[in-house]
């Protein structure tokens, strides 16, 4: 399970409302560039481009190009998993009401005693008050672990494809949607039985360690253009947690796929972008479009 947390980076942008505020920086050189995969979804008079995103980047990495761009440009629609609000502030709020424990246990007396320990010394590593946490239900704490330690290591989500794409979509006059809203993508969490936010945050805390190598990995996967490798990163994890992995991906996946159905009766051009997790292995939002009926065909060069 220790893949866990650099996986939910790939497959969940509300994670990133939890996390610190990174700050804009002054661009620099590319040095990197990226192939990430692209497929088509077409019918008479509509086509529909499924890209996998990344929430949180490096700059020096230059991905927005070659066919990425060039479907982009042809699209008269984005389409994101979630709509950042306006106010980070208000919706920070919002969600530790939602992250707020109503029987009034305290976090870290829901965690065994070596767990609680561990736990303890990763959020004050991380600079998390953990006491202030302890108000909170584990799926709040395991958000801010899993976007923690890659601001630190140099990760910025202000630079990650969401915000790119929905920039340059917002200079290009195109309109933009989403396939959820934050309340909801949080809710998903929010939701989870309270045995399996405990797991959550218990395999977050254990992959730390690992984390920076794989994530790094991941990423790496993503920029070749390679999702089968990234899915073979990703099955350990989904295996080693089937409850999580239902609710948090593949049933997404499931509903994704059918507003993708639904979307080829209207005409147009349409650019979905969602995380890379949701376009790679078993259960993919490929998967489900083909248990549909649907054809998906890999863009390259």
């Amino acid at each position: 399970m220790k893949i866990f947390p650099t996986l939910l980076r790939l497959i969940g942008p509300a994670l990133l409302l939890v996390g610190g505020t990174a700050q804009a920086r002054a661009p620099i050189s590319k040095s990197v560039v990226a192939t990430p995969a692209l497929w088509q979804v077409k019918d008479a008079d509509t086509t529909i481009w499924l890209f996998g995103t990344v929430h949180v980047m490096k700059p020096d990495i230059d991905w927005f190009g070659g066919r990425v761009k060039k479907a982009f440009d042809g699209s008269d629609q984005l389409v994101l998993e979630i709509i950042e609000p306006d106010d980070p502030q208000a919706l920070s709020a919002t969600m530790a009401q939602m992250a707020i424990a109503k029987d009034g246990v305290k976090l870290s007396d829901r965690l065994t005693p070596e767990a609680r320990t561990t736990y303890q010394a990763a959020m004050e590593a991380n600079g998390l008050p953990w006491q202030t946490f302890d108000m909170f239900n584990p799926w709040m704490s395991g958000m801010a672990l899993s976007v923690a330690p890659l601001e630190k290591l140099g990760y910025k989500s202000d630079i990650g494809a969401e915000k790119i794409l929905r920039a340059a979509a917002q200079d290009a006059g195109k309109k933009v949607d989403a396939l959820e809203t934050v309340e909801q993508q949080v809710g998903f969490f929010a939701g989870l039985p309270m045995d399996q936010q405990v797991q959550f945050l218990n395999a977050t805390v254990d992959g730390l360690p690992e984390m920076e190598t794989e994530f790094a990995s991941l990423l790496r996967y993503w920029q070749a253009g390679q999702p089968d490798k990234l899915a073979k990163s990703m099955n350990e994890s989904l295996e080693a947690t089937p409850e999580l992995a239902q609710v948090l991906l593949t049933g997404r996946n499931a509903n994704w796929a059918k507003w993708i159905k639904a979307r080829l009766d209207q005409p147009g051009t349409v650019f979905v972008a969602v995380g890379a997790g949701h376009l790679a292995g078993k259960g993919s939002v490929q998967d489900q479009l083909k248990a549909l009926g649907i054809a998906t065909r890999r863009v390259k060069e």
